[in-house]
């Protein structure tokens, strides 16, 4: 068999150039199509990645804004309830003390109310028993009684301070002044010229001194010169009994 290099050559420039007419009108534009293809796939998927690092970025910031936003609102409650315990605090403190201070004004209120009614009490007893003294000395007073009196008292008057005495003499001296001798009972003729010697004895000569009687004395004498009192005599002493200090606050 004889090959024909004429044909073989005819045939072989027929294959490159159908080679190259394919690479030229046929391959180039597919490889050129999948070459655009291929570039917008990648850029499709660059810009894919490109929105999933934005998606990614955005997410990690909401998360970390989520996560501050957490720590805020903790924080916040934190100091809302520091703030209420606070308050609460001060709210008891004060609610304490007023409640001390009500109890303290109460107490101050019912100790002055139990000192008024002791007061009331010690002065309705301190009445009755002026009333039974004053009854059971009223049965007890007669001349005898009063005779002794007027020696108490003579002797409580040769008692008196000088400086008293001076001040008396002064209002003795006085226009129009006098001792005034009052007795629950009518005075002997003795009882009177001793009282008026002694009288005269520290005041003076010129003293007027009147003798007069009182049965609400009981039994006793009570000598006046001005404003100025020298008793002895139950009515008073009862009467200074009651209204002493020692007895009703």
């Amino acid at each position: 068999m004889q090959i024909d290099w004429t044909t073989f050559a005819l045939e072989i420039i027929n294959f490159l150039a159908l080679v190259w007419i394919l690479k030229r009108f046929l391959y180039r534009p597919v490889l050129d199509t999948l070459a655009r293809r291929r570039a917008s796939v990648e850029r499709t998927l660059a810009e894919a990645g490109e929105i999933e690092a934005r998606a990614t970025t955005v997410q990690a910031q909401y998360e970390s804004r989520l996560a501050d936003w957490e720590k805020e609102k903790a924080r916040a409650r934190e100091q809302l309830d520091a703030d209420l315990a606070l308050e609460r605090s001060r709210q008891m403190q004060a609610l304490t003390r007023t409640l001390a201070e009500e109890r303290a004004r109460n107490a101050a209120v019912d100790a002055h109310e139990r000192q008024e009614i002791e007061r009331a009490q010690e002065v309705r007893a301190l009445a009755q028993a002026q009333r039974f003294a004053a009854s059971l000395l009223g049965r007890l007073a007669n001349p005898a009684v009063e005779a002794r009196l007027v020696d108490l008292l003579l002797e409580d008057w040769e008692l008196l301070p000088e400086m008293e005495v001076a001040g008396l003499r002064t209002a003795a001296a006085a226009k129009g002044a006098g001792v005034a001798v009052t007795s629950a009972f009518a005075l002997a003729p003795d009882q009177r010229r001793r009282i008026t010697v002694a009288l005269v004895d520290k005041l003076g000569q010129g003293i007027p001194v009147t003798f007069n009687e009182d049965g609400q004395l009981l039994s006793g004498l009570r000598l006046s010169l001005g404003s100025w009192r020298l008793h002895l005599n139950f009515a008073d002493e009862l009467a200074a009994f009651a209204a002493s200090p020692n007895h009703v606050n």
